[in-house]
């Protein structure tokens, strides 16, 4: 009986061991996509669609920017976790080609340049002040915002402490945080994955073990392959699933997160009915027009999470739709 015993508790201890050697024999020690980020040329005056780093301080945004010598309305369109802006990319060659300037640039922790170790500096308010500072650097002084997960945490605060410079605002996927802030603080009703992700190692182990297996098959397997091939080559260096991952480790849970006041722009949210019950419920549908003073509109669709892969036609027209009644 003692032998076995010895022998259950040798295996319960060598499978997380073996979890986390794996996660790190799947990383990319070679910084393959640093080192192509940091060939891409500099924002200019001059650049009109270009793969580009724009800086900011002593930290360079990885970006997408699109018909930049256009003469209509601005766009900054914010992604969410684990992906990158090559999300938004169906939406970034309508929008450029009816004559918006459109910005697309991955986050602080997901652009190699801008990845500090500390868990405070991945706050929401440093990802809003990146997002104003970015729009300084291409001169957005005004400019239609939109985001998706994460991104839409970021562009809700946004929205709130900048109304003189979001004109319009869309969500996808999460709404404003004041409607389930209450819900999340409980862990009762906290969802498992934000538990998950909120525990240093444990999630860089269980999402990269396996040659980031869990990421592939059921975050990326319905995405596609351009979208997939980057998000691995972000993920698997060294660091940077850690970097991404801060933004829950940031998030003061159960505390004040800051998202008391409401929006006065002209707001879209567009969610999946299949999304986390967490975000899509009846109570939270219920609060959130206490929240939006301005014009409201909200789209269910048949989907879960990630809105613009499953329904891109839909998503993009609708979006499109938003941006073309506000905009002068």
């Amino acid at each position: 009986m003692r032998k076995f015993v010895v022998i259950l508790l040798l295996v319960l201890i060598s499978i997380p061991v073996l979890l986390f050697l794996s996660a790190q024999f799947s990383l990319d020690r070679s910084f393959a996509h640093s080192r192509e980020t940091d060939a891409l040329p500099l924002l200019t005056e001059s650049t009109k669609t270009a793969m580009v780093r724009i800086p900011v301080g002593d930290m360079f945004f990885r970006a997408r920017v699109a018909g930049m010598d256009n003469q209509g309305p601005a766009l900054i369109l914010l992604h969410g976790f684990p992906e990158t802006s090559i999300m938004w990319e169906p939406l970034i060659k309508r929008a450029a080609s009816e004559g918006f300037r459109v910005v697309a640039y991955d986050h602080r922790g997901f652009s190699p340049g801008a990845r500090p170790l500390d868990v405070d500096s991945y706050t929401i308010a440093n990802y809003v002040k990146d997002l104003f500072q970015i729009a300084d650097v291409v001169r957005f002084e005004e400019f239609h915002l939109i985001g998706h997960d994460w991104g839409s945490l970021v562009g809700w605060q946004a929205a709130i402490n900048h109304p003189d410079r979001v004109k319009t605002w869309a969500s996808l996927s999460i709404p404003h945080p004041g409607a389930f802030a209450q819900d999340i603080a409980d862990p009762e009703k906290r969802p498992t994955y934000i538990k998950v992700f909120r525990v240093p190692q444990l999630a860089e182990t269980l999402l990269g073990f396996a040659g980031f297996w869990a990421m592939n098959s059921i975050l990326y397997g319905t995405m596609p392959v351009a979208d997939r091939s980057e998000y691995n080559a972000v993920f698997r260096e060294p660091g940077a699933l850690t970097s991404a991952l801060n933004l829950y480790r940031a998030l003061p849970i159960g505390g004040d997160m800051g998202f008391n006041q409401p929006t006065t722009q002209p707001v879209l949210y567009i969610y999946g009915s299949r999304d986390s019950p967490a975000y899509v419920n009846p109570k939270v549908q219920a609060r959130l027009p206490s929240f939006i003073e301005g014009p409201f509109e909200s789209l269910a669709l048949d989907a879960g999470h990630w809105l613009i892969q499953e329904k891109t036609e839909i998503v993009v027209d609708r979006l499109m739709k938003h941006l073309t009644l506000h905009s002068d």
